[in-house]
C-alpha cells in the first residue's frame, strides 16, 4: 500500500509536470494551426486571391474559412467546387499531414495533372473534374495516396494513353475518367481493381476495340458507363458475372450482334442504356430485372415484338425504344405499369390499337408513338393523372373522335396529331388548356369550329373540315394555319393587330369582306396565304412596311385597284395575284424580272405592260409613245421603214422559234418516297426565277407554294449537262431511292424526284426558320439573333449531330455528306434543326471503306484539309465540317474569316486557343457570355476544335460527337 505521506509530498511535483505536458502540447497544436493557416493564406495567394475565397480578410479560426473543412481543429478537407479558381494547383497542398479530402471541381484549373498530389499520404477523396487540366496522366499514377478511394478527373482536356500503372490502386471504390480527349487504348490492368463499384471512361477517343474480358473481374461494380468510347464488337460473357450493377450504359458506340439474355436476369439493374449501336435480332421474352427503372434500347437494328414481360416491370419510368424495326402490338401490360413517365416508341412498325388503359395508372409525362402503323381511338384516360406534357401520334392511321377527357389535361404543352384518320367535332375545350403552347392537327377529318381566342403559338388545322369564323385575337399566335376548311366570315383586325403572326395560311376557305388594313402594316409577316377565297379591297401603298415578307398568294380573290409599287420594292421570292380585278399597269420591277412573275398576274383583265410583259395589253400611255415613233419613222423615209419591217420580220421568226422550242418540252418522271398531294406539273409550275431562293455549282433551289393543298416544299434543280449516258440516269435513281427511304426527324425529308432526259428535280419538307446561317450572321433578321440564346445554340447542334450519326452510322450503304455548313442546317417552326441537302451525298461503298472522290466537293471554310490531297476521303469530312459549325456556334464568326483575315475560322479557332494566355470569353459570341453557360460553351468549342483536326483518323465519329453534347 502507498504511503500517504509520500503521495502528499509528490502530488505538488506531479501537478507541475502534468501542467507543463499540457501547456507544451497545446502550445505544439497552436503552432500547428498557425502553420496551417500561413499554408492555406499562401494557397490564396498563389490562387491569385479570388473574391469567393476571402481568406486572407478573415481573422477567424480557419475552420470556419469557406471551403476549409476541419476535424479536431486540423484542415482535413478542402472543399472549393466551383470557386472560379483559375491558375494552377499549388504544390503546397499537401502541406496538411491530415488532408483526407481535395475538392476542386468545376473551377477553371489549367496545367497538367499536378504530381505534388503524390505527397498527400492520407488522401482518400480526389475531384478535379471540370477543370481545364491539358497534357498527359503520369505515368507513375499509383504513386498516389495507398488510401485513395475516390478519383475523379472527368470532363478535362487530358489526353494520350490512360496509363496502365492506375490499375495498381488497389482501393479505389470510384474511378471517373469521362469526357476527356484519352485516345489509344484503355488498360486491361483496370480488370485488377476488384474493389471498383463505379466505373466511367465514356465519351473519350480510344482506339475502336472490344470490352476487355478482365472486366468481368468487377464483380462489386455497380455503375459502369462506356457509351461513346469507340467500342466494337459484341458484349463479352464475362460481363454477366457482374451481378451487382444498378446501372449499365455502353450506348453510342459501334457494337453488334445480339443483346444478351443475362443483362435481363441481374436483379439489381435500374437502368439499362444500350441506344444508338447496331444491335439486332429480338429483345429477350424473359426479363428477370424486376427492379428496372430506365431502358432505352433505342436506335438499333431490333425486330420482333415488344416482350410481354416488360409489363411486370413496376419501377420502370423511361421506356425508349424509338427508331427500331419492331412490330406487332403494344403489349397492353405496359399501360398498368404506375411509375412510367417517358414513352418513346416512335419510327418502328407497331400495329395494332394503343392499349385502352394508358395513361389511367401512371403519370405519363411524355407519349411519342409517332411514325407506326396503329390504328383504332386514343384511350378515353390518356391524360387521367393530369401530368401529360406532349403527346405526338403523327403518321398513324388512328380514327375516331378525340375523347373529352382530353380536355382536362392542365398540363399539355403539345399535341401532335396529325396525319391520321380522326373525325368528329375537334374538342373546344382543348383550346381553353392553359399551358398549350403546340397544336398539330392538321390533315384529318375534324368538324368544329375554332375559339374565340387562341392561346398557343402554333396551330395548324389545316385540311379538315373546321367551319365557323376566325378566333378574334391570339396574344401568342405566331403560326396559323387553317388552309382548306370551311371557315367563313371576315378576318379580325384584332388577330392581326394583337398576335405576333410570323405565318399565316388561310387560303381555300369561305373568307369575305375587306382585307384588313392593319395586315399590311405588320412587319413580322413572313408568310401571307390567302388565297381562294372570297375577299375585296384593295393592296394599299403600305404593304411597304411588311419588311419581312416572303411570300404572298392572295389569288383567286375579289381584289381591285392598281398593284403599288412599294409591292416590287419588298422583291418577294413568291407572288401570286392572279385570279383577281386588279387594273393598271404592273409594277416595272415586276416586269423586269421576266419569267420569274410570269404567272403572278394572270387573268386580271385590266392589267396591263409597259414593256411587252408576257401577254399583256400595252398601258394606254405606251400606245401613245408608239404612234409618236410611227410618224417619226415615216418621215425618215422608205430606208428606215424597210429596215424596221426587217426587224419585226426577224423578232416574229425569234418568236414562232421560241414557241416551238417550248412546246417540244421534254418527258418528266415523277418519283415519290412519301405520300403527297401534287403532281409534276404542280412543281414545274413554281420552277420560276421569282420562286429561287438560292443556287450553286450543284443547281438551283426554289421555294414553291402548292395552293391545292396549301403546302410549301423546296425543290432542288440539277442539271444534266451535256453527259447523258446510262450511268449517270442508274447512279442518280439509286441514290435517290436510298434517300427517299430514309426517315429521321434530323434530316430534311426527300418528298421525291421529278427526272427527265435534260435535269432532275429533288423535292424536299419546306422549313419556316431558314438556315442557321441566316439565323446566327443575318442581323437583320425580326428577333432571330435574340431567340438564338444558347439553349437553343445547343438544341440545334445536338439535332444536327443525330440527323449526321444516323446517316454515318445507321444507314445501309453509310452516307456522307459531303458539304455540312450552317447554311445545309435548316431550322423548322419551334427551331428544330434538319441537315438539308442530301440530294448530293454520296454513299460509301462499304461500311467504313472510303470512296474515290474525283472532284473537290464542299464549301470554302467548311472544307478538310485532305480534300484536293488524297483520292480517297470517308465520313470524316463531314467531322471536320460539324467541328466548324461547332465554332460558328460559340463564337458567332463566319466559317470563312472576317474582316478581310486570311485564315477561315477553324485556322483562327486554333491560333487563338494556342496563344499564351488564352482565354475562353475573348472568343465567345458576346449574345452567349452568360456565366450558368460556361462550362457547355466551353465544352462545345473544345469538340469543334477536336473535330477540325488535321488529321482524320484522330477526329472523333458522329457518335462520338453526339455522346458528347448530349453529356
Amino acid at each position: 500500500m502507498a504511503n500517504p505521506h509520500l503521495v502528499r509530498a509528490m502530488f505538488p511535483i506531479l501537478s507541475v509536470f502534468l501542467f507543463s505536458f499540457l501547456l507544451s502540447r497545446s502550445s505544439c497544436e497552436a503552432a500547428a494551426r498557425d502553420a496551417e493557416k500561413a499554408a492555406l493564406l499562401s494557397l490564396e495567394r498563389d490562387w491569385g486571391k479570388p473574391v469567393a475565397l476571402n481568406w486572407s480578410s478573415s481573422n477567424t479560426d480557419q475552420c470556419n474559412w469557406p471551403g476549409i473543412i476541419c476535424t479536431d481543429g486540423f484542415t482535413t478537407g478542402i472543399s472549393l467546387a466551383g470557386f472560379n479558381l483559375d491558375k494552377p494547383i499549388p504544390s503546397a497542398i499537401c502541406s496538411f499531414k491530415n488532408l483526407v479530402h481535395i475538392d476542386l471541381s468545376n473551377n477553371h484549373i489549367p496545367g497538367l495533372f499536378p504530381t505534388a498530389l503524390f505527397n498527400c499520404s492520407s488522401l482518400q477523396h480526389l475531384d478535379l473534374s471540370n477543370n481545364a487540366l491539358v497534357g498527359f496522366l503520369p505515368s507513375n499514377i499509383h504513386l498516389l495516396s495507398k488510401k485513395l478511394a475516390y478519383l475523379n478527373l472527368a470532363s478535362n482536356n487530358l489526353s494520350n494513353s490512360v496509363p496502365s500503372s492506375i490499375g495498381q490502386l488497389h482501393g479505389l471504390r470510384f474511378l471517373y475518367l469521362d469526357r476527356n480527349l484519352f485516345s489509344g487504348s484503355y488498360p486491361v490492368e483496370l480488370g485488377n481493381i476488384s474493389t471498383l463499384e463505379a466505373l466511367s471512361l465514356d465519351n473519350n477517343q480510344f482506339t475502336p476495340d472490344r470490352i476487355r474480358q478482365q472486366f468481368g473481374n468487377l464483380t462489386n461494380l455497380e455503375s459502369l458507363w462506356m457509351s461513346n468510347m469507340n467500342i466494337i464488337g459484341e458484349i463479352p460473357d464475362s460481363l454477366s458475372k457482374l451481378t451487382q450493377l444498378r446501372l449499365l450504359d455502353i450506348s453510342s458506340n459501334k457494337l453488334s450482334g445480339k443483346i444478351p439474355s443475362w443483362i435481363w436476369s441481374f436483379k439489381n439493374l435500374e437502368i439499362v442504356y444500350l441506344y444508338d449501336n447496331s444491335f439486332h435480332g429480338q429483345i429477350s421474352d424473359t426479363v428477370r430485372a424486376t427492379n428496372l427503372v430506365e431502358i432505352s434500347i433505342s436506335t438499333n437494328l431490333l425486330t420482333g415484338h415488344i416482350p410481354e414481360d416488360f409489363g411486370k416491370l413496376k419501377n420502370l419510368t423511361l421506356l425508349s425504344l424509338y427508331n427500331n424495326q419492331l412490330s406487332g402490338s403494344i403489349p397492353n401490360s405496359i399501360a398498368l405499369l404506375p411509375m412510367l413517365q417517358d414513352v418513346q416508341l416512335s419510327d418502328n412498325s407497331l400495329c395494332g390499337v394503343l392499349p385502352k388503359e394508358l395513361g389511367a395508372h401512371s403519370l405519363i409525362y411524355s407519349l411519342n408513338i409517332a411514325y407506326n402503323n396503329l390504328s383504332g381511338e386514343l384511350p378515353e384516360g390518356i391524360c387521367t393523372h393530369k401530368a401529360l406534357d406532349n403527346i405526338d401520334l403523327s403518321g398513324n392511321s388512328l380514327s375516331g373522335d378525340i375523347p373529352a377527357s382530353l380536355t382536362s389535361c392542365s398540363s399539355l404543352h403539345a399535341i401532335l396529331l396529325p396525319n391520321n384518320r380522326f373525325t368528329g367535332t375537334f374538342p373546344p375545350g382543348i383550346w381553353l388548356l392553359p399551358k398549350l403552347t403546340i397544336i398539330k392537327v392538321h390533315d384529318n377529318a375534324f368538324t368544329g369550329s375554332l375559339p374565340r381566342e387562341l392561346g398557343p403559338s402554333v396551330v395548324d388545322v389545316s385540311n379538315n373540315r373546321f367551319s365557323g369564323r376566325l378566333p378574334a385575337t391570339g396574344t401568342n399566335l405566331s403560326y396559323l394555319s387553317a388552309a382548306n376548311n370551311l371557315i367563313s366570315g371576315e378576318i379580325p383586325t384584332n388577330l392581326i393587330d394583337h398576335a405576333p403572326l410570323h405565318v399565316l395560311i388561310l387560303s381555300q376557305n369561305k373568307l369575305s369582306g375587306l382585307l384588313p388594313s392593319r395586315i399590311w402594316h405588320k412587319v413580322s409577316l413572313r408568310e401571307l396565304d390567302l388565297s381562294k377565297n372570297y375577299l375585296s379591297g384593295e393592296i394599299p401603298d403600305t404593304v411597304g412596311e411588311m419588311a419581312s415578307i416572303y411570300k404572298i398568294d392572295l389569288s383567286e380573290n375579289n381584289l381591285y385597284g392598281p398593284i403599288p409599287s412599294e409591292l416590287a420594292q419588298l422583291d418577294p421570292a413568291f407572288l401570286n395575284l392572279s385570279c383577281n380585278n386588279l387594273s393598271g399597269q404592273i409594277p416595272l420591277p415586276f416586269e423586269k424580272e421576266g419569267e420569274g412573275f410570269d404567272y403572278s398576274f394572270l387573268s386580271n383583265p385590266a392589267l396591263c405592260s409597259s414593256n411587252h410583259f408576257g401577254d399583256f395589253p400595252m398601258c394606254v400611255t405606251e400606245h401613245k409613245h408608239l404612234r409618236r415613233s410611227v410618224i417619226i419613222f415615216l418621215v425618215l423615209g422608205t430606208i428606215i421603214l424597210m429596215c424596221t419591217g426587217l426587224y419585226c420580220i426577224n423578232k416574229i421568226r425569234t418568236f414562232l422559234t421560241r414557241k416551238k422550242n417550248n412546246d417540244q418540252s421534254p418527258q418528266w418522271k415523277l418519283t415519290t418516297f412519301h405520300s403527297i398531294s401534287f403532281n409534276a406539273q404542280d412543281i414545274l409550275y413554281g420552277i420560276t426565277h421569282g420562286n429561287l431562293v438560292g443556287s450553286g455549282g450543284s443547281g438551283k433551289v426554289y421555294r414553291i407554294s402548292l395552293d391545292n393543298r396549301n403546302r410549301k416544299i423546296a425543290v432542288k434543280k440539277i442539271c444534266n449537262g451535256e453527259r447523258k449516258d446510262g450511268i449517270l440516269e442508274k447512279q442518280f435513281q439509286a441514290e435517290i431511292e436510298t434517300l427517299g427511304s430514309i426517315r429521321h426527324a434530323n434530316i430534311v425529308k426527300l418528298l421525291g424526284c421529278i427526272s427527265s432526259s435534260e435535269s432532275k428535280l429533288l423535292m424536299y419538307e419546306y422549313m419556316e426558320h431558314g438556315s442557321l446561317y441566316d439565323c446566327l450572321h443575318q442581323k437583320n433578321l425580326t428577333n432571330t439573333t435574340e431567340r438564338i440564346n444558347w439553349p437553343l445554340r445547343m438544341s440545334i447542334a445536338i439535332d444536327a449531330a443525330r440527323g449526321l450519326s444516323y446517316m454515318h452510322h445507321d444507314c445501309y450503304p453509310p452516307i456522307a455528306h459531303q458539304d455540312v455548313k450552317s447554311s445545309n442546317i435548316l431550322l423548322d417552326l419551334e427551331f428544330k434543326a434538319k441537315i438539308a441537302d442530301f440530294g448530293l451525298a454520296r454513299a460509301l461503298v462499304k461500311s467504313g471503306e472510303p470512296e474515290s472522290i474525283s472532284a473537290m466537293v464542299g464549301s470554302f471554310g467548311y472544307m478538310a484539309p485532305e480534300f484536293g490531297s488524297i483520292r480517297k476521303i470517308n465520313e470524316k469530312v463531314d467531322v471536320y465540317s460539324f467541328g466548324v459549325v461547332l465554332l460558328e456556334l460559340t463564337t458567332g464568326r463566319c466559317a470563312t474569316g472576317e474582316d478581310g483575315a486570311h485564315e477561315n475560322l477553324a485556322q483562327w479557332a486554333w491560333r487563338k486557343f494556342q496563344e499564351e494566355g488564352f482565354q475562353l470569353m475573348d472568343v465567345v459570341d458576346e449574345n452567349i457570355r452568360d456565366a450558368s453557360y460556361f462550362h457547355e460553351v466551353q465544352l462545345v468549342f473544345k469538340l469543334g476544335l477536336i473535330c477540325t483536326g488535321t488529321k482524320p483518323s484522330l477526329r472523333p465519329t458522329m457518335k462520338e460527337v453526339l455522346r458528347v453534347l448530349q453529356r
